[in-house]
């Protein structure tokens, strides 16, 4: 069995990569911090304890489970954040990734997915957007994925290996045999916080500006299932093998839906309005974010089939509920 090493793969969008990679015939060797990360979430392979920047136990690793690919999710990735802590973002998201980097390439690995993110785009004014639109962040968080990517591509022909950076839009719902799931802390996204508003285990929603050039005000975003994410990992390492070249690839259904919209989804699927109020704009949120997944589709022929919004809603409700069970 083949083994892929999974940086962050204890976290939301790892632990369903782990799941997806088990399903595909691959062993999961999860390599996670546990600082934002659950080891509960680790349940198809090994987890190894440490932080990617140890060199030392980054390459035994390697060595040890005879890893052939990686994936890279280990980041931190909270777009507020980023903006009062700058520095912290370019230590755990460049400076760890480059010392990752060189663990890896000293010991010949070939083949790496990264994990990044529509943020490199910032107020983007093509619509859908496509990869080859202008790179300009409006945040830190999306300032360090670019780099990265920029990293990665100068790096792979020195050093013989190839790479495809995954821009995903906005990761929804949960895993739908409901293992695994949504539990960022503090959470940000919008779906886990409506169905927990719905739901009364957290607080009222605020959706953030009703005065967006859109059809009902409100921004509009394109949300995709994170099994979907997770498939196209899978069918992104299966192209690098096969002799794809580096380059990086939306990952979105290229429809959008707007904030009301999901609110009157969440009504229709769970029988409740979500307690919500309109609140002011967040500086810097673009009144539409839509992707051109083309790329993804004809690389390596990838299409979302959970992202409607009764699936993301109704997977991400089944996971809370369980949650907030008595053990």
């Amino acid at each position: 069995m083949e083994s892929i090493l999974v940086a962050g793969g204890a976290g939301f969008v790892g632990s369903h990569a782990c799941k997806a990679l088990a399903r595909a015939g691959y062993r999961p060797v999860t390599l996670d911090n546990l600082a934002t990360g659950h080891a509960d979430a680790v349940k198809w392979g090994p987890l190894i304890r440490a932080d990617i920047r140890d060199a030392d136990v980054v390459r035994q690793t390697l060595r040890d489970h005879q890893i052939t690919a990686v994936m890279h999710f280990a980041a931190s990735s909270l777009v507020g954040e980023s903006v009062v802590k700058p520095a912290l973002y370019y230590e755990n998201n460049v400076i760890a990734t480059l010392r990752f980097l060189e663990a890896l390439t000293a010991e010949g690995l070939k083949q790496i997915v990264f994990s990044s993110t529509a943020a490199v785009y910032g107020v983007a004014e093509m619509d859908p957007i496509p990869e080859d639109a202008p790179l300009i962040p409006t945040n830190p968080y999306g300032e360090t994925k670019r780099v990265i990517e920029g990293a990665l591509k100068w790096l792979a022909p020195v050093h013989g290996f190839s790479w495809a950076a995954l821009r995903y839009f906005n990761a929804a719902g949960a895993d739908e045999d409901g293992e695994i799931g949504e539990r960022h802390d503090p959470e940000t996204h919008l779906i886990p916080n409506m169905v927990r508003a719905t739901l009364g285990t957290g607080p009222g929603l605020k959706v953030f500006g009703n005065d967006y050039p859109t059809p009902d005000g409100s921004a509009v975003r394109d949300y995709i299932h994170v099994t979907d994410l997770a498939e196209a990992h899978i069918a992104a390492l299966r192209w690098l093998k096969a002799g794809g070249e580096g380059r990086p690839f939306n990952l979105g259904t290229g429809k959008g839906l707007s904030v009301l919209e999901m609110v009157a989804a969440a009504e229709r699927v769970l029988g409740k309005t979500p307690p919500h109020e309109i609140a002011g704009r967040r500086a810097g949120d673009p009144p539409r974010l839509v992707a051109d997944p083309t790329a993804a589709q004809t690389a390596f022929g990838w299409t979302p089939t959970r992202s409607d919004a009764d699936t993301l809603i109704r997977t991400a409700a089944a996971f809370e509920s369980a949650r907030a069970m008595p053990a």
